[in-house]
């Protein structure tokens, strides 16, 4: 099979297909709010550690909602949810574009619209995660998770730089009223999408008990168990651009919101080489060795970022991250979806949504306050020597394991 056959073997499907391409626009319309939304509310309130709470905002209900989200979303057909949930961030665009707009926008509203935000992806984003296997199957299930990713980083890489462009020509609110009208298109995708015979399992047992079964799979399977403990460090600690990036860009380069902008997308770029790469290496299966080196390789390089002064050196930084971050969350995606029983699928990446997202408000509460209490230049550092401080203990526990790892002859 020939270079492009082997690295969008997924896209042969046509429900994917559409799947795939709605979430295209759709996705970048939500970086473009995101990059907006964080530079509106620090120059609103000039404080880090407010930035910090505004994304905490939108990831607690992820944090305390997503576990019960898991147990629905294996027994309501996956398609439904998310046309439910698009809608509702459909709404809740419209809300943030015309207070923006009549510029009667406060910072408790933006707090409000946030934790909406927050809701609904509780249910979004893992109905999303465990909506690929149904529409490629398992044989593909690798290069969906890698072209899903993929389709985020574009995003990553395409929405700051237009939502530097824009709120520099047009204002922040237009950039609010794209992101609207980008939910139209994953409406449309998935309208298109024909399925037979959607996965759900009805469940006669309490709500806690289906939560118990998917904690249970996933506590006493090895190989997820110990992905969760590596995402629980490196996704609240590696994953604060957000709050990080526009302090940085404006107390250490001394520059405004296109360097901000400039720095999102110098990650994103990182992140989709990386996409791409792992989609062509998905028909080899999972990298165990890969995943171990970018897990410390991420913590290392925000650790580094102390030494960084100017922005040329601090976007070369910013690609090697978000190249290692990108792996590092293309193979825990991956650990926790191979082989998982389908009418456990949802309750699972549940789990992998409570640790990939759930865990924002603590890295976000920590950069922020880190941040405000000495310096924008210890965003990343900060984040990355407590990062190392913790995985090290963990790799010395789990070292028998690292080393079937690192070595998969041995397992």
């Amino acid at each position: 099979m020939s270079f492009f056959g082997t690295t969008f073997s997924s896209l042969r499907n046509r429900n994917f297909r559409y799947f795939w391409i709605g979430q295209c626009l759709s996705v970048m319309g939500t970086w473009i709010q995101r990059t907006a939304q964080t530079w509106l509310v620090y120059q609103m309130t000039k404080s880090a550690l407010l930035v910090g709470v505004l994304s905490a905002s939108q990831f607690v209900p992820i944090l305390l909602l997503t576990l019960v989200a898991g147990t629905l979303i294996d027994q309501i057909p996956k398609r439904k949810i998310l046309l439910f949930t698009q809608f509702g961030f459909l709404v809740l665009g419209s809300i943030m574009t015309l207070i923006v707009y009549l510029k009667i926008v406060q910072y408790w509203e933006i707090l409000a619209i946030a934790i909406g935000y927050g809701v609904l992806q509780s249910f979004d984003t893992p109905a999303r995660q465990s909506f690929v296997v149904e529409l490629v199957g398992q044989k593909d299930l690798m290069n969906g998770i890698s072209l899903n990713s993929t389709v985020f980083n574009l995003a990553k890489i395409v929405g700051p730089s237009l939502a530097g462009i824009l709120m520099v020509q047009y204002g922040v609110a237009f950039c609010f009223l794209v992101d609207t009208i980008s939910y139209i298109a994953i409406l449309i995708g998935l309208f298109f999408i024909q399925q037979d015979h959607p996965l759900a399992t009805r469940s006669h047992q309490r709500v806690w008990t289906d939560v118990k079964d998917g904690l249970s799979y996933v506590w006493n399977t090895f190989d997820v168990k110990f992905s969760a403990e590596l995402m629980l460090i490196i996704s609240t600690l590696s994953f604060n651009n957000n709050v990080i990036l526009p302090v940085f860009a404006k107390t250490v380069l001394h520059s405004g919101a296109q360097a901000y902008a400039g720095l999102m997308t110098a990650s994103g770029i990182g992140s989709l080489v990386a996409a791409f790469l792992m989609s062509y290496l998905s028909r080899f299966g999972l990298q165990r060795r890969t995943y171990l080196v970018v897990g410390v390789g991420s913590a290392l390089l925000q650790s580094t970022m102390i030494f960084v002064h100017t922005f040329n050196l601090a976007a070369f930084v910013m690609i090697l991250i978000g190249f290692c971050n990108m792996i590092f969350l293309n193979q825990s995606n991956a650990s926790f979806q191979y082989g998982v029983p389908s009418e456990l699928r949802g309750r699972v990446m549940s789990v992998y949504v409570l640790l990939n997202q759930g865990t924002t408000p603590i890295g976000s509460m920590y950069a922020g306050g880190i941040m405000d209490f000495t310096s924008g230049a210890w965003g990343f550092p900060g984040c990355g020597l407590l990062a190392l401080a913790l995985l090290i203990p963990v790799l010395i526990i789990n070292q028998n394991h690292v080393k079937s790892w690192i070595n998969p002859i041995k397992e």
